[in-house]
């Protein structure tokens, strides 16, 4: 079995922002969120990782991101292209968005070939997660299924006071495992607590604070990247009839599919460190504060790459 390998979606990254060259430090020293990921990722052991990005966006990452950490980690990239689909296939006439996460994902299988986490580029997940994850990793291999995980967060930990917020509302067995995942796409707080609605603010439904919830953290075998392959036909004979412009192959959607299937398993690992990340402008100030204080406890080095004995 391999060493764990970190896999990063970043091919949506920067678009909120006109480009990556605005996207904005969370610190004085001119990081982003991606790097306290990478720092807390190797720190947990990963030794390489992966950028998922645009082909057009080759140059601009290299520059900001890819070539500062080239020296501490092995650093590959894949290219999410919407033209990389089967040759039976044509892309639809005026599409512009891409295929999806599970698309994503499966636009590495050439340079994964053991056991691999995938993360969001522009989510702060935490030391702890990227430790729980590295260490099921490292220490399951699938068997008569396929043994999956994910990283669960506490709901409360992972809203903000300015909007709503997307997750995965997950369904567990007494194992800690993963039963389902409910796509919620418009969580907030509200009358001191917090709820979902499925009908524009019509109606909302609560939600106790000690949820767990998805933040498209996972840790999969390689065994993910074939059945991504083998099932992305299906979904596109069915997405290009029904919703040719914005049909998406979502991972949570394939995970549930195997799940239900019992072909896999997906063991939930509970983080209790809060997320942070920049949904609205507003957020950033939250997210720069919440930096610069675990950086004065130490958690952090000032210069998170710098000032260590890194050297590859």
């Amino acid at each position: 079995m391999g060493k764990p390998v970190l896999v990063i979606m970043a091919a949506g990254m920067g678009s909120r922002y006109g480009g990556l060259k605005q996207i904005d430090p969370v610190d004085d020293e001119g990081h982003i969120i991606m790097d306290f990921s990478m720092y807390d990722a190797k720190k947990a052991g990963f030794e390489k990782v992966v950028f998922i990005i645009k082909r057009e966006n080759e140059k601009d990452f290299r520059e900001i991101v890819g070539n500062r950490v080239s020296g501490y980690m092995e650093v590959a990239y894949a290219f999410q292209e919407i033209t990389n689909i089967p040759d039976w296939y044509a892309v639809p006439e005026g599409r512009v968005k891409p295929w999806g996460t599970g698309h994503a994902i499966l636009s590495c299988i050439d340079e994964v070939d053991g056991p691999f986490a995938v993360i969001n580029a522009d989510d702060y997940y935490g030391a702890e997660a990227f430790k729980l994850i590295y260490d099921y990793l490292a220490s399951h291999e699938d068997d008569e299924k396929y043994r999956y995980t994910m990283v669960g967060y506490k709901l409360a930990n992972t809203v903000t006071d300015n909007g709503h917020v997307a997750r995965g509302v997950c369904d567990m067995n007494e194992q800690g495992e993963l039963v389902a995942i409910h796509e919620r796409t418009k969580i907030e707080k509200r009358d001191g607590g917090i709820a979902y609605t499925e009908d524009d603010g019509a109606t909302w439904t609560a939600l106790p604070e000690d949820t767990i919830v998805s933040m498209n953290m996972w840790g999969f075998t390689k065994s993910i990247l074939v059945e991504l392959k083998d099932r992305f036909p299906a979904f596109l004979d069915k997405g290009l009839i029904e919703n040719p412009q914005k049909c998406e192959y979502f991972l949570p959607e394939v995970v549930s599919d195997l799940l239900k299937e019992e072909k896999a398993t997906a063991a939930v690992l509970k983080s209790a460190d809060k997320w942070y990340g920049v949904t609205y402008r507003e957020d950033k100030p939250v997210v720069v504060a919440a930096i610069q204080k675990m950086k004065d406890e130490g958690i952090y080095p000032k210069k998170l790459w710098e000032d260590n004995e890194w050297h590859r």
